[in-house]
């Protein structure tokens, strides 16, 4: 008899350990850098798309969220370092980054485009571009890219994306290589920025850009990425994903539903 109520108990528990947690409260790294995503205001609050859906999933979950500010290239190591327990800043799901965390499902997919001053000649070979002078942020999809396709490039990496702006605004860069809504946002329509335009094709090869771009978590907590997974899908069906989108775009950003 005692065999078998230990047994029992120990289903129960097996049952109770496997149940999956319930995330309240959740702590969210964001950028703050990356406009139309993610910006810092003058009152050092942070707006942009990325910013607008983190809040509208946390709503859905009922969860308390607090949005912690992060450079981009440290951004991956805090999460590791459990300074914050998602990041919400337009990360590409990739293989490489999958080894070391865990994503949802995409919540936007916008391929990647180069920039330069209007009247540049452009060619994508890698001939072409031996020489050139390209700007990207450092540790991001287009970084890798440009590594890989035009390695006698002469590649310049920056901290955040404004950086590059400045630099081709100021003459010291031939092209750009971000997001391509990045650079409308944060580069075409800003002061001065008639004076460049995208070039080239629009790049979303799965090899370099991923899968879209989705929340990445620790491995080991696959509850959270279900729980924002719903939440995903849920904020999609209802038309809030669509009223945050036509905010500050005039396209689809999430691209097919495969």
């Amino acid at each position: 008899m005692k065999k078998i109520s230990m047994l029992i108990a120990l289903f129960t528990l097996s049952v109770n350990v496997a149940q999956a947690k319930e995330w309240t409260q959740i702590r969210i790294g964001v950028e703050g850098a990356y406009p139309p995503f993610s910006q810092t205001e003058a009152d050092g609050s942070v707006t942009g798309f990325d910013i607008d859906i983190a809040n509208a999933l946390c709503a859905e979950m009922q969860a308390d969220c607090t949005l912690i500010k992060q450079d981009w290239d440290g951004i991956i190591p805090a999460l590791m370092a459990r300074k914050f327990d998602a990041i919400v800043a337009t990360m590409d799901i990739t293989e490489e980054r999958k080894k070391r965390v865990a994503f949802t499902n995409k919540y936007q997919h916008i391929p990647a485009r180069f920039a330069a001053l209007k009247g540049t000649e452009y060619q994508g070979s890698p001939a072409f571009m031996a020489g050139k002078k390209v700007g990207v942020q450092r540790a991001t999809s287009m970084d890798l890219y440009i590594s890989d396709n035009y390695p006698d490039a002469e590649i310049k990496r920056y901290g955040s994306a404004d950086e590059a702006y400045l630099d081709l605004k100021a003459g010291r860069l031939d092209f750009i290589m971000a997001d391509s809504a990045a650079i409308t946002g944060g580069l075409l329509e800003k002061e001065g920025g008639d004076k460049f335009e995208l070039v080239g094709p629009k790049l979303n090869d799965p090899k370099w850009f991923g899968e879209g771009a989705g929340i990445a978590v620790r491995q080991q907590d696959k509850d959270l990425v279900e729980q924002f997974n719903a939440a995903i899908k849920a904020i999609r069906a209802d038309g809030t994903y669509q009223k945050i989108q036509d905010k500050y775009f005039t396209f689809d950003v999430y691209g097919s539903e495969e």
